[in-house]
């Protein structure tokens, strides 16, 4: 058998563990190879090439289950890979939620979601780009003074899902991505930023120049920041920033959480949680973004559209197969996550969210994580611009702003339509009235 043909791998591990006497059993095969090129000061700094394979197996028998993963795809080490899984097996506790997701619910079209685009540069080229990255960075401002470097990255590679109800897909895909990080001086010190473009198709990336530019105006922005005092504010998260509570949300309503009692979403499904003008949904076959998929991680068909949140209405969890069956309810396709979410908008532009927020707080760094999942109780370091009259007066750093969760989501007065679509979360900057702000 040949170590490249994934699919004849996952085949083979279904049938040898069929054999063993297992129950059900799934298995997950990936390929793929990467290449990054660094730049700094105007001369290479790395050049990293890599090459990656594994074979991940789980079993199921009699309500045990053991998984086992290995980077040999030659048959033996396909039989060696199944046999420690069968092995942990033995000694796992029994659970009848364990299992393969229903069979009448394997996913039976395969979408063309446009998700590989083999990009073709060399290293002399991806250098190039990064140099020209670079560049455009430091001949931004006088101001800025040092680099910490730029890069560009390439991933491109193949996979495979399989289970024992006879379900088998293969996709590929590929991820690209150009970065910048600088530092700028003034007589108050210095201060670092970056920027960045990642996109599956490399022709769709911010130019070179454009996300240098973007790294040094950040980055002088920053400098002169200043604590403030203490106080009671309203909070604007930039639109980067902004999907972090998104994220926060939609970890509390993960299954896990829910089944265990450890959420501040316990018992919400039917309740509002967020205003009405708010709907979060997933859109796992959105053409060429970044997390699409016609299935989830157990080969359940995802659909279309989904609507978590609609009109500020919690409509369900997020649930896979194994905490569906401890809930006593249906997955939701979510085995493996959350896909392509959007999260609807007030209307406004960035500069008329500032307008109507007149004094305030503009988060544009975030920093730690002190987030009680089980309290929703929020306090984060925090790095911004400070507010008035609808425009920014000067920039502050080593502040924190804090709250809980459910009243901040309750106290959200507008939603920006100035978009950040890098990553899987589509998102614009969010206000929250009355959040408490610690300084000096």
């Amino acid at each position: 058998m040949s170590e490249l043909n994934l699919a004849n791998a996952a085949e083979f591990a279904i049938d040898y563990a069929k054999k063993q006497g297992i129950d059900q059993s799934e298995v997950s095969l990936h390929q793929g190879t990467g290449v990054s090129v660094g730049a700094r000061q105007q001369e290479l700094e790395t050049v990293e090439k890599h090459n990656d394979a594994q074979f991940v197996i789980s079993v199921y028998k009699d309500h045990k289950t053991g998984s086992a993963s290995s980077a040999d795809m030659s048959e033996q080490g396909i039989r060696s890979t199944v046999d420690a899984a069968i092995s942990i097996a033995r000694y796992t506790g029994a659970d009848e939620c364990f299992g393969l997701g229903d069979a009448g619910r394997m996913a039976s079209s395969k979408l063309d979601l446009d998700l590989h685009h083999a990009w073709n540069a060399d290293e002399a080229q991806m250098l190039d780009i990064a140099m020209r990255c670079e560049q455009a960075a430091l001949e931004s401002s006088d101001l800025i003074t040092n680099s910490e470097g730029a890069s560009v990255n390439s991933y491109s590679g193949s996979a495979v899902y399989a289970n024992s109800h006879g379900f088998l897909s293969e996709s590929l895909g590929s991820q690209h991505s150009i970065s910048c990080s600088v530092i700028g001086s003034d007589d108050g010190g210095m201060q670092r930023d970056y920027w960045y473009d990642s996109n599956r198709n490399a022709s769709n990336l911010d130019s070179a120049e454009e996300i240098g530019q973007v790294a040094a105006r950040r980055t002088v922005a920053r400098l002169g920041a200043r604590q403030i005092a203490s106080c009671e504010a309203t909070v604007m998260y930039d639109s980067a920033m902004a999907k972090s509570l998104i994220s926060h949300l939609i970890g509390a309503i993960k299954g896990g959480s829910i089944y265990k009692k450890a959420s501040f979403m316990l018992d919400k499904v039917g309740e509002e949680v967020l205003p009405s003008f708010m709907t979060i949904a997933e859109n796992p076959h959105k053409p060429g973004a970044s997390s699409s998929a016609w299935h989830d991680n157990e080969g359940l068909a995802t659909p279309e559209y989904r609507a978590i949140v609609e009109a500020g209405r919690l409509e369900s969890y997020v649930l896979g197969s194994y905490t569906a069956r401890k809930l006593g309810l249906e997955s939701t396709a979510n085995s493996g996550g959350v896909r392509n979410l959007s999260v609807t908008n007030t209307g406004q532009t960035t500069q008329q969210l500032l307008q109507e927020m007149g004094t305030g707080l503009l988060v544009t760094e975030l920093i730690g994580s002190g987030i009680n999942m089980v309290t929703g109780d929020y306090s984060r370091g925090a790095a911004g611009f400070w507010i008035e009259n609808g425009e920014i007066q000067y920039p502050v750093e080593e502040i924190t702003v804090a709250g809980n969760l459910l009243d901040m989501y309750r106290n959200i007065v507008s939603i920006g339509n100035d978009y950040d679509n890098r990553g899987s979360t589509e998102c614009g900057s969010i206000v929250i009235d009355n959040m408490t702000i610690a300084g000096s």
